[in-house]
């Protein structure tokens, strides 16, 4: 259940229909076990999407990363801060970003980087009372992680009419049985992108059979 007392933890995740969110952004971004769709948003571009995602950001004061999204984004948002995503590369560049790893040795060479991992928990609950939004973009094998110990308060997923069949969905078996509650209205574009955005609950499915 949200805190309204403190910060949020929001979880933003482009996913196909059949729930695949691995490898969305490039062909080389997440090609893991045998993944050969990865890349697979870059065919259905859409305005939509972008203004929803730059609205969905101006309250985020903070990132908290996989690695391998943290890498993606190292290397690419300090030297993009101008033209049409320059708005987003200045907010990634300026605020803390959270790499989640138990390596003590991952390199941390974006300005304004730490480490998380020791004590998921403790650092979540750190980031919420020092944080108004942190955002969780992509990085699915982390999200796994968030979603089996319910450390998130918000998901938000683009939707796009895709089957891929195959790669790493969005919930995996060991995901958390809850109820989320849907905040507003889906939002759908042209090209049938949809944008869900649900609360996470304390609620546990009920069960029964219809008579």
């Amino acid at each position: 259940m949200s805190n309204e007392a403190s910060g949020r933890i929001l979880i933003d995740l482009f996913t196909t229909l059949d729930g695949v969110a691995q490898g969305p952004g490039g062909t080389d971004e997440d090609t893991s076990g045998g993944f050969r769709f990865s890349g697979w948003q870059a065919g259905h571009p859409s305005d939509g999407v972008g203004i929803e995602v730059e609205k969905g950001m101006r309250g985020l004061d903070a990132l908290l990363l996989g690695r391998r999204t943290y890498d993606i984004f190292a290397a690419y948002w300090p030297h993009h801060t101008d033209g049409e995503s320059g708005d987003i590369g200045k907010l990634f560049n300026s605020v803390p970003k959270y790499v989640a790893t138990r390596d003590a040795d991952f390199p941390l060479d974006w300005e304004g980087s730490t480490r998380v991992g020791d004590d998921l928990a403790a650092e979540v609950a750190a980031m919420r009372a020092n944080h108004r939004e942190v955002h969780v973009i992509g990085s699915i094998d982390f999200v796994h992680t968030l979603l089996a110990e319910g450390l998130f308060d918000e998901l938000n997923l683009w939707v796009y009419p895709i089957l891929l069949g195959a790669g790493k969905k969005v919930f995996d078996d060991n995901a958390l049985p809850s109820v989320l509650t849907l905040l507003e209205p889906p939002k759908s574009d042209d090209g049938g992108v949809t944008l869900l955005r649900f609360g996470r609950t304390d609620k546990t499915p009920d069960v029964g059979t219809y008579e």
